[in-house]
């Protein structure tokens, strides 16, 4: 299982060190965290590129959640780092994801289905103890309806979640995004249908950032 290398959105991808070395210390412990995680089985990552405008300094993630050749949950996690600090943000970090799955009919119908999709996130970031600030984010469901050619297909609901949040910084300004990117996972398998685990049952070993498996992206 070979490690794969990251990204960044200022062009150093490690290769280089004149590039690697303009990029901040702080961003790049922050993208060594994420590179170390401890993720539960199941679960396919890849870095990928990162958006260029949203911050000096970006690396990114796609996931997904995989049982043999299907993909039950996917998503995507930015991790964005300005120097300078945001207002908005209240901190020099920020964390952006998209993570969607397709739903069962009986949970389709749940109308407090958003309200516990929201309480996922912040419950899977509480239980390993993680400090943040200036969540925000939606929880949308689509339904989709189909016919003609495509008649025989039963009707499909699609859940997405879009959110970000200010991990808060520890030693050297860099936040724990091992932790972070661990929770993240964990709202991933919970939006795929799988149970909840405690932190500890979640580490199986270090993963390397495997290459995922097939064609299919998230949509940014």
């Amino acid at each position: 299982m070979a490690a794969a290398q990251g990204r960044f959105s200022d062009g150093a991808d490690g290769t280089d060190s004149a590039k690697e070395s303009s990029v901040p210390l702080p961003f790049r412990r922050a993208v060594d965290g994420l590179k170390k995680a401890r993720l539960r089985p199941g679960i396919e990552i890849d870095p990928v590129k990162p958006p260029q405008r949203l911050a000096p300094h970006a690396y990114a993630l796609e996931a997904a959640v995989v049982d043999g050749e299907e993909d039950l949950a996917d998503g995507r996690l930015i991790l964005l780092h300005d120097p300078a600090g945001h207002d908005a943000w209240q901190g020099t970090f920020r964390l952006v994801t998209l993570v969607r799955a397709e739903l069962e009919p009986e949970m389709a119908v749940d109308p407090l289905l958003p309200e516990v999709c929201w309480s996922w996130l912040k419950g899977a970031l509480d239980a390993r103890g993680l400090t943040y600030g200036e969540a925000s984010g939606t929880v949308t469901m689509a339904a989709s309806h189909y016919f003609g050619g495509l008649g025989e297909r039963r009707p499909a609901t699609q859940i997405e979640i879009r959110a970000s949040w200010t991990p808060r910084e520890g030693g050297g300004g860099v936040p724990d995004t091992s932790a972070h990117l661990a929770a993240w996972c964990e709202l991933l398998c919970q939006i795929a249908g799988l149970p909840p685990v405690g932190p500890t049952e979640a580490v199986t070993g270090v993963v390397s950032l495997p290459q995922r498996r097939g064609p299919h992206h998230p949509q940014g």
